[in-house]
């Protein structure tokens, strides 16, 4: 009798835990473009979900399957029952012919991945509208685009992306990139560009000289001619997220892996003063063999103060980690924002936690 007594509770906290978790809940998940002109530029749809479940609901990353769609997305909790967004943007410059692409969307929901698809067709444009397959004029040189994406890379492995350049001026371009940290390189080819000309410049992401884990964004400059110019107009963007291929794992390493103790991803501050600061401490534990890494901190809130953000905790062990809000500036009112960990823990490489708070007199 005890023993279906325990097994009808531990059912019914199977049930309740499920019953408090975020639904996301898309309108569609494809959307078919049709036929697009590439002289149109780029092509946008917005998906639309619905958080239908019983906690709030953090959309923590979008990830798209190649550097030529770009998504962006409600950052803010998504209560249940309210409506978030997922917009993606196609570039079809330069590449003709049906495509199809795919979106990966990360939550806090009972469904932690859910793919979006884009689809359709790009039709070329004349031949005699050459130019506009370099829509970005740098001085004389013509480029493709102002932000190179490196998508995911393996820590330790190398990324390389190439950006399409041609020289639309009447005199000879040699062009270099400047402002690069150690984990980048590139190189241009060829390293003269004679009027008319086209070429490429090679980027390469060094992830093992890199000590930042998660999103990385560089802004690099083109210089022409050895002639300086470290402004807006010259600048690119280098975007890259850099991640652990946990896939890659022995048994034995599973095993021997951390595993990550929180007791709350919920974090209630409760009535906070206007420009007043209140801490609260989070004990984070490791049940696992191997060191806990807390390899970083992603926190884009000013209202909050993480500390430390980056730690090891030993196997058996735990570490005080500390949240502090600060109202300053802060209207009267109810506030809810998220943070995430990056982790070692092959179950629990993002942690989402849901910071939330009062301010009141």
């Amino acid at each position: 009798m005890k023993k279906y007594s325990f097994l009808f509770m531990a059912m019914l906290f199977s049930i309740a835990a499920f019953a408090q978790k975020p639904v996301i809940d898309f309108e569609t998940s494809t959307y078919d473009f049709g036929k697009i002109n590439e002289t149109n530029g780029n092509a946008t749809y917005i998906f639309k979900f619905t958080n239908k479940g019983n906690a709030p609901l953090v959309v923590n990353r979008v990830q798209a399957s190649c550097g030529c769609t770009t998504p962006t997305w409600t950052k803010e909790p998504i209560e249940p029952g309210k409506k978030g967004t997922i917009t993606v943007t196609y570039n079809p410059v330069g590449r003709p012919g049906v495509f199809t692409k795919s979106i990966s969307v990360y939550s806090n929901a009972i469904e932690e991945q859910i793919n979006l698809l884009i689809k359709g067709e790009v039709i070329t444009k004349s031949s005699t509208v050459e130019t506009d397959e370099y829509p970005i004029n740098m001085g004389d040189l013509k480029l493709k685009s102002k932000v190179v994406l490196m998508n995911n890379i393996d820590k330790g492995k190398m990324q390389m992306r190439i950006l399409e350049i041609k020289n639309g001026g009447n005199t000879v371009l040699k062009p270099t990139v400047e402002n690069l940290p150690v984990y980048l390189t590139a190189v241009s080819v060829p390293e003269i560009l004679n009027p008319n000309e086209t070429g490429k410049i090679t980027f390469t992401f060094h992830s093992k000289n890199c000590t930042q884990w998660g999103s990385v964004v560089d802004d690099v400059y083109i210089v022409l001619n050895s002639q300086k110019k470290f402004n807006d107009d010259f600048q690119l963007k280098i975007t890259g997220n850099i991640i652990e291929n946990f896939s890659t794992m022995t048994l034995e390493q599973k095993q021997k892996a951390p595993i990550l103790e929180i007791k709350e991803r919920t974090v209630n501050f409760g009535v906070i003063k206007p420009r007043d600061k209140k801490d609260l401490k989070l004990k984070i534990g490791n049940k696992g063999i191997n060191p806990l890494e807390v390899r970083r901190v992603i926190n884009n809130n000013k209202e909050i103060k993480l500390h430390p953000v980056k730690f090891s905790v030993a196997s058996g062990k735990s570490v005080n980690f500390v949240a502090t809000i600060d109202s300053e500036g802060l209207t009267e009112g109810d506030y809810k924002k998220s943070v995430t960990l990056q982790t070692n823990d092959p179950d629990n490489s993002y942690v989402l936690l849901v910071v939330s708070w009062k301010v009141q007199k």
